[in-house]
């Protein structure tokens, strides 16, 4: 008994209760195929993620350069009209740069947060038909 290891005591057990024959070397390339879909759709999160930062970075030094722009360049005077027309499209150019910076981020975070699952999702639907196959091939 000294000399069994813990799989050859496993496959006795296995072979007591008939249990299916499994290819344990397929198993094993299985369990290291989902490991790596692990850290790519972690990386793929992670990339997101940069992504978002490096946008969001982006958007503040914009926001930063217009405002200051827009400040310098606005110089009340003028009718009532004149002004006021001056302060709507000022808030015109606000509300477009909010929106377009607003879909650039959603659209980000939708992108790694489809992917990153997704790359799961199709390695356990590969993982459950290998797995099955490597069953199968030791019931022959």
């Amino acid at each position: 008994m000294a000399d069994k290891t813990v799989m050859d005591m496993f496959a006795d057990m296995a072979k007591q209760i008939n249990l299916p024959k499994i290819d344990s070397e397929a198993f094993l390339d299985i369990h290291r195929k989902n490991f790596e879909a692990m850290q790519k759709s972690a990386a793929v999160l992670s990339e997101g993620g940069r992504a978002l930062f490096a946008k969001q970075q982006e958007i503040l030094a914009e926001v930063g350069r217009e405002a200051r722009q827009l400040i310098a360049d606005f110089k009340p005077g003028g009718s009532p009209q004149e002004i006021a027309a001056k302060q709507a499209e000022l808030a015109k150019r606000v509300f477009e740069a909010t929106v377009k910076n607003t879909r650039d981020l959603a659209e980000l975070v939708q992108k790694s947060s489809t992917e990153a699952p997704k790359i799961v999702l199709d390695r356990m639907r590969e993982s459950f038909a290998e797995a099955r196959a490597a069953i199968e091939s030791k019931k022959a």
